[in-house]
């Protein structure tokens, strides 16, 4: 028997969400699933990429807690388009199936796997838009002179090294020169290789 989630939103608190969850309930039952948590939002609207009830469900399809996920209808998941597809397309990476009872989509038919190829390839295409988009900035910002990745250490490394060497701790090295307690290992790891090299 398979293991389902049910998810179930409203916008408004006086709305009411029992009516979804018991025709989920019943397609469940239909199905031969066997419904091991329900997930809802209430007064939360769909445009939010955050919401408490969805955010709880991904956590826990990502643990393996479920191979089926119900909804109404695809605007309990999302609003925005970009939102939703990121949401199904997370689902088939899991091998989570996905079931919407007014769109009438199953993704373990045929016809299901083709929404989900469209689903997939629209995410790609949104992922590839986004490099592009920050490749285009990087670019564009190394034209107009800006220095890109972290800025240089403006600080005396020797000193740094030598001030770590005579016996102060990791920390205090660290807050006299103002950098992370990483990057004191690493200067002094650096310092040391260098010594290293030229002794050979």
């Amino acid at each position: 028997m398979k293991k389902a989630a049910l998810y179930g939103r409203v916008r408004t608190p006086d709305q009411h969400l029992e009516n979804q969850l018991l025709d989920l309930r019943k397609m469940a039952a239909q199905r031969g699933f066997e419904v091991v948590r329900e997930y809802t939002d209430k007064g939360v609207s769909g445009s939010k990429a955050k919401r408490p009830g969805l955010d709880a469900m991904m956590a826990d399809a990502r643990r393996g807690e479920f191979s089926v996920v119900l909804v109404a209808a695809f605007d309990r998941i999302a609003r925005s388009t970009k939102n939703f597809l990121e949401v199904v397309d997370e689902l088939h990476e899991l091998r989570i199936e996905f079931i919407s009872a007014r769109e009438a989509i199953d993704t373990s038919g045929p016809m299901g796997r083709m929404f989900l190829t469209v689903v997939g390839s629209v995410a790609e295409l949104e992922r590839s838009l986004i490099v592009e988009r920050i490749k285009a900035g990087m670019r564009r910002a190394r034209l107009e002179g800006q220095r890109l990745g972290r800025a240089p250490l403006e600080i005396d490394r020797d000193a740094l090294v030598r001030y770590r060497l005579s016996g102060m701790s990791l920390t205090e090295t660290a807050k006299r020169y103002r950098v992370s307690r990483a990057t004191v290992v690493r200067l002094v790891r650096e310092a040391a290789q260098r010594h290293a090299n030229v002794a050979a």
